[in-house]
């Protein structure tokens, strides 16, 4: 049953529907706002991963006492 929800999930976004995302986009933010969305995404994204990092070593760190 599960593969059968995913197989129908995956097929409903195709080049079309991307596409239109995309456009979509552009038009409410502007050619100009995206590259500095992207940006404080990636710098959002790497906060993120440096902070569950440090939990896991944070841890790992307890476990060995």
């Amino acid at each position: 049953m599960l593969m059968f929800c995913n197989q129908i999930f995956l097929g409903m976004i195709g080049a079309p529907q991307v596409i239109l995302i995309v456009v979509v986009v552009l038009l409410l933010f502007g050619g100009r706002k995206i590259p500095e969305l992207m940006r404080g995404l990636g710098s959002g994204i790497k906060e993120f991963k440096a902070a569950t990092k440090e939990e896991e070593d944070k841890d790992t760190s307890e476990d060995k006492k």
